[in-house]
């Protein structure tokens, strides 16, 4: 959302969909628009606002520079059917801080340069559901969010302390960007907080503070979420970090789980959430899965485990029904699978194999917890894993028929881990058939029957 009067105004088009209105129109990839209703387009939030009419006009030049006026009538709700560029129809906004948690500053040289990529930017918080800091974004920005009603904006807090979230963020306008906050919830524009608890920092009293702090968003701000910082080995020169303890854990937990009950009593919502991380190094049993207010952080790591266990039995029982319904036994592959996983799920994942061999007997699972050997052994999250990681501990192992993979290994949308070793690659090496198992239960539990 960069100032309107210093971005190109011209957008190539890629693709357009058979059978639209601008194939209809004539509309071809390479096709430059120009403009819409007489507006120059600055991201893909004008051009959506202004297409939502039932009568448009607009401007587009073709290939051999001749600009077209097209006279659109057409449903309100209608897509043109045209895909550009870039998705966003504009420049991606980096991050303008350097914080001292920051992941991206923990990885080693030498990987894809997309994954060095520091994004901050406001759209994407409401198309991909990524978290912002709200430090690069000008009142502009905040009234084009409130124009166009992009919510939910989802927002990384860190700390309600402005001195403190300079410090953290190490940018000197990181504590004046909070005030955004309140412009957003004057304006009903629906929020999701996030915090980066980091040991001695701000946790303890200042997480208190923070939580304190953004209740008072409420119902605008619908939740936040606690999560450990992420330490690789990768640190050398950076802020000194430590890592949580099982006691450390346990000490966030009675927190949130006393805010919990104070907002559910007042406002209906638990509103703070702790990550299952916080659960699994407190040893500490898993809330029910009303206590996720319909797990309104699923993606931030908040109930994924829960909503895997309770998806999983549901699955077995619906097994355990059809059997009854016709009269006889399920029938499913008898041998050995195996199933590879980080160290912080492979508890759980031996939890649900132990419970499906004990009902389906004939059938072996092997799980293997993988240590990151890469990022090092602090990182036990498999999204984390590479593919290196994976080979040389699964490297003559007896694997079974198969190896089950969890999705998020893989780079979105292709079969490529973090190293850029594929699925392929992993297979032929292992010489095992490798399957990718989506995180619900109902997969996982077809994957044990290798279906």
């Amino acid at each position: 959302m960069q100032d309107q009067t210093m971005r190109p105004r011209e957008h190539k088009i890629a693709c357009v969909t058979a059978d639209s209105i601008a194939a209809e129109l004539e509309i071809q990839p390479g096709d430059v628009l120009l403009s819409v209703n007489g507006v120059q387009i600055a991201d893909v939030f004008d051009y959506q606002y202004q297409i939502h009419e039932e009568y448009l006009t607009v401007v587009i030049r073709k290939q051999d520079g001749e600009e077209w006026e097209l006279e659109i009538e057409k449903e309100y709700d209608e897509d043109l059917g045209i895909e550009f560029e870039s998705g966003l129809m504009d420049d991606y906004r980096t991050c303008s801080n350097h914080c001292i948690f920051c992941f991206i500053d923990q990885m080693p040289p030498g990987m894809r340069k997309t994954l060095y990529v520091k994004d901050d930017d406001a759209r994407l918080s409401f198309l991909q559901g990524n978290y912002i800091t709200l430090t690069n974004m000008k009142d502009e920005d905040i009234e084009r969010v409130i124009r166009y009603k992009l919510a939910p904006v989802n927002i990384s807090v860190q700390a309600m302390n402005p001195d403190l979230r300079c410090k953290m963020l190490r940018n000197r306008f990181a504590g004046q960007a909070l005030s955004k906050m309140r412009r957003l919830y004057e304006a009903g524009i629906e929020m999701n907080g996030q915090i980066v608890l980091c040991k001695g920092i701000n946790d303890g009293q200042e997480l208190e503070r923070s939580i304190r702090e953004l209740t008072a968003y409420i119902p605008k701000m619908q939740s936040v979420s606690v999560v450990p910082v992420g330490l690789t080995r990768y640190r050398e020169g950076l802020y000194p970090l430590e890592p949580f303890t099982q006691a450390d854990a346990r000490t966030v937990l009675e927190m949130i789980h006393k805010w919990q009950a104070y907002c559910m009593k007042r406002w209906g919502i638990h509103f703070v959430h702790a990550s299952d991380e916080w659960y699994l190094l407190a040893d500490a049993p898993l809330p029910k899965a009303d206590s996720y207010d319909g797990y309104v952080q699923l993606e931030n790591g908040v109930g994924m485990i829960r909503l895997l266990l309770d998806e999983f039995r549901e699955a077995v029982e619906a097994a355990e029904v059809m059997e009854t319904a016709d009269q006889k036994p399920l029938v499913y592959k008898q041998g050995r699978l195996s199933a590879a996983t980080g160290l912080l799920a492979a508890p759980l994942l031996r939890k649900l194999a132990d419970e499906f061999m004990r009902r389906f007997p004939g059938r072996e699972i092997k799980v293997f917890p993988i240590r990151n050997d890469f990022f090092g052994e602090q990182i036990t999250v498999a999204g984390l894993l590479t593919g290196h990681d994976l080979l040389e501990q699964l490297k003559g192992q007896d694997l079974g028929s198969c190896l089950l993979l969890p999705c998020s290994l893989l780079r979105s949308g292709e079969e490529v881990f973090l190293d850029d070793l594929t699925v392929t690659e992993l297979k032929n090496a292992l010489q095992v058939k490798i399957v990718i198992v989506n995180s619900n239960g109902q997969d996982l539990f077809d994957a044990f029957f290798e279906e």
